[in-house]
């Protein structure tokens, strides 16, 4: 402590011995690159931030860094006498003014500078270990108290600020996406079923189909998801393509309006709708005000999310490599490709509109940038559709690809004039409050010119494309064409790996049936995963497939089983013997699984297609839950036969039970489901609960090939236990 003052003490006294100096003689600067000094009037010097006598002002703009390093400018000043003429040599001292509580380690590179030849000095100040404001002064001498003096602060990011950022990026953006899918399935179960049956029962008129798509998307907030039930109906035949594209065109109309529900800037009251929304959802008793409950609270949770990523994205406003990478988005190309590769990332424009307007409520986005990553956006909400139409007929097909075109046709037309676009955007706009400039003025604004921009967008581009719908259908026909039905002979099956030519060789020969046999299994394995598609969404090609398939397995069983007959003619040795039948045992199983697959389960999906009914969400839940649980019984099954392992076997068993209380639980909560009167329950209950039943059998099916080899152990310990007896009894007579 005492050196610390008597460090103070003899700063002041030099301070002081320099003033008496300038101000006893004359004041003469001294001139090093010349002999001659320089007489200086010391009332006439003052100090300036800046590089002209109007750039300076008491306080300079904050300087940002991030906390325990070196400030990422330095501390500058210039002193000229008489307002123009650079002092060379002049003393200039800078001074920590004042660190946040509790920061340690703040320093300055250097306390005095002599000014250069141009009349600057500079010094770089290392920031203390705590987050804040840290303040700075510059300070010359000159007789007088006008201009002597200039303050600095510097913003101190936490230096933990990029995992603060990264988590609240994650975690708000998980809230966002969150509460807009809440929001969405509120808004569908208050809307209920009919909005498929609104879309199943479209006129040929365009107009009305722009309203129905403008209408249902804007329910529930997806164009992705109102294009993918597209593509269903289509493959079932409830719409024809040309019909779908008036839907396509209102879809994208329909999403805009979440776009400029975001624009409000609604994050102050974010919180009083989630508090409202939950009392709704869990202190009503009503379904009607439950529904409404999950629209509200989906509501405040996007705009939460929102608030969580705006608050994260706060120490980007001052990272300049963030800043120098969103100045590159105005580069048209650039920012629609940035736009559809995270649109196809999260499948969601809305989603991704939502965040390129929290990025503009910080200031961080030019209109001129934003609109490009909206074009993409828009580009990018095709690959949903496009995902779903993969393994769909073709007229199903051409739903997605008439997205696609439509999109791109759209972008086309606007990437020519964005600037124009950009003006155009503005004058319909609300103008910023006129005191607010710069990044100020960007939060302002930008945020709903964006909102605008999207939807004049997408309303400009359908409409100028409706009259010309036939032609649009007529062009994506041309693209998809029908398939030329091609007469070829199919080959005839076969198996693998049988060979006649070793069933002489009862060990060998077995070994090629036990591949076979584990090349058909595969094939009923793959049958029953493909069969829950149907059941999810219509496809009918795929029930088609499975029959298909099917034949091959049935000629397969058929021919391993000739095989397995001719090798147990051929040997007597026991061992042979119980191989021979634990295969055969096994080859029934998966034959029954297969005929469930293509005989039951198959008529179950055309039922449930032609019906055209739809399991409720939880509903379908259950059975996809149910389904992959047995899928997996189908896969220790397999790697049981192929590798025999009574420990998988035992465990095998355990998990069937588990599974049978599994079918049980899913059976209550499908009465539960029916108590509530849940429109697509009741109308698939019958179907829901025979698929539940014919997924356990195949799931018992499966564990009889763990059984049989779990008996056989049982049989062989039982021998064992036997043959001990009649040992020890042996020897006991003997005594």
């Amino acid at each position: 402590m005492r050196t610390q003052n008597n460090s103070k003490i003899g700063r002041y006294l030099r301070i002081i011995i320099i003033t008496l100096i300038i101000l006893s003689n004359s004041i003469y600067s001294i001139d090093t690159d010349s002999t001659k000094a320089i007489s200086i009037d010391s009332s006439k010097i003052s100090l300036f931030q800046g590089d002209k006598p109007n750039d300076n002002g008491p306080v300079s703009e904050a300087i940002h860094s991030t906390a325990g390093e070196l400030i990422e400018k330095p501390l500058r000043v210039r002193v000229l006498s008489d307002g123009q003429k650079p002092v060379k040599g002049w003393p200039v001292y800078f001074e920590v003014i004042s660190i946040p509580a509790k920061a340690k380690g703040t320093s300055l590179e250097n306390e005095t500078i002599l000014t250069d030849s141009d009349g600057y000095a500079e010094s770089y100040a290392t920031l203390g270990s705590k987050s804040g404001f840290y303040k700075f002064s510059a300070r010359i001498y000159n007789g007088s108290e006008k201009n002597d003096i200039i303050y600095f602060k510097a913003h101190a990011r936490n230096s933990n600020w990029l995992f603060y950022l990264i988590s609240g990026l994650v975690g708000g953006l998980g809230l966002f996406l969150f509460g807009m899918q809440m929001m969405s399935e509120g808004m569908k179960k208050s809307a209920g079923s009919r909005l498929r049956t609104i879309l199943a029962k479209l006129t040929d008129n365009r107009f009305i189909a722009l309203a129905v798509g403008t209408f249902v998307t804007m329910v529930i907030q997806s164009s992705s998801a109102t294009t993918v039930m597209l593509v269903s109906f289509v493959q079932a035949k409830l719409l024809t393509f040309t019909q779908s594209l008036g839907i396509i065109f209102g879809s994208n109309i329909g999403t805009t309006i979440t776009a400029q529900l975001v624009a409000f800037k609604l994050t102050d009251y974010a919180l009083i709708f989630i508090g409202l929304g939950f009392a709704f959802v869990f202190l009503m008793k009503s379904k009607k005000y439950r529904n409404f409950g999950e629209v509200i609270l989906g509501f405040g949770l996007l705009f939460f999310g929102m608030y969580i990523m705006s608050e994260g994205m706060k120490p980007l406003r001052t990272f300049q490599p963030f800043i120098d990478l969103l100045l590159e988005l105005e580069n048209p190309i650039f920012g629609i490709l940035v736009g559809a590769l995270f649109t196809g990332l999260i499948q969601s424009s809305s989603a991704f509109t939502g965040i390129v307007i929290i990025l503009a409520t910080q200031g961080f986005l030019t209109l001129e940038a934003g609109i490009p990553l909206i074009f993409g956006a828009n580009i990018g909400t095709c690959i949903t559709a496009w995902l779903a139409s993969i393994n769909t007929s073709r007229e199903a097909k051409r739903v997605a690809l008439g997205h696609i075109l439509f999109q791109i046709f759209g972008v086309v037309i606007f990437i020519w004039w964005i600037p124009s676009f950009a003006e155009f955007i503005r004058w319909i706009s609300p103008e910023s409050s006129p005191e607010l400039t710069g990044i100020a003025q960007l939060a302002d604004v930008v945020p709903r010119q964006i909102a605008n921009a999207h939807t004049v967008f997408n309303v400009v581009v359908s409409i100028m494309i409706l009259p010309f719908i036939n032609q649009t259908a007529a062009l994506v026909i041309k693209f998809l064409p029908d398939k030329k039905a091609v007469i070829e002979e199919e080959s005839p099956y076969e198996a693998k790996f049988l060979d006649e030519g070793l069933i002489s060789t009862p060990t060998l020969a077995l070994n090629l049936a036990k591949a076979e046999i584990l090349n058909m299994a595969k094939k009923v394995q793959s049958n029953v995963s493909n069969i829950i598609r149907p059941f999810q969404r219509n496809d009918d090609d795929i029930c088609s497939e499975i029959k298909e398939q099917e034949r091959e397995i049935d000629f397969l069983v058929a021919e391993i089983k000739n095989y397995i007959n001719k090798i147990s003619q051929e040997s007597s040795d026991p061992k042979r013997i119980d191989e021979v039948f634990q295969m055969l045992y096994s080859i029934t199983e998966f034959e029954q699984i297969g005929d469930i697959v293509s005989r039951n389960l198959r008529r179950l999906a055309r039922k449930k297609m032609k019906s055209n009914v739809e399991f409720s969400k939880t509903g379908i839940e259950d059975i996809i839950n149910y389904h992959t649980k047995t899928l997996k019984q189908i896969s220790r099954a397999i790697a049981l036969f192929k590798d025999v392992n009574l420990e998988d076997a035992e465990k095998m068993e355990r998990k069937y039970k588990k599974y049978r209380l599994l079918e049980v639980d899913f059976r209550r909560t499908h009465f539960d489901r029916l108590r509530e009167d849940i429109p697509e329950t009741v109308a698939t209950s019958e179907m829901h609960l025979e698929l539940l039943d014919q997924l356990k059998r195949i799931s018992s099916h499966a564990t009889n090939v763990a059984r049989i080899l779990l008996e056989h152990k049982n049989e062989d310990d039982n021998n064992n236990d036997i043959n001990k007896e009649e040992i020890n009894n042996s020897n006991k007579n003997e005594l």
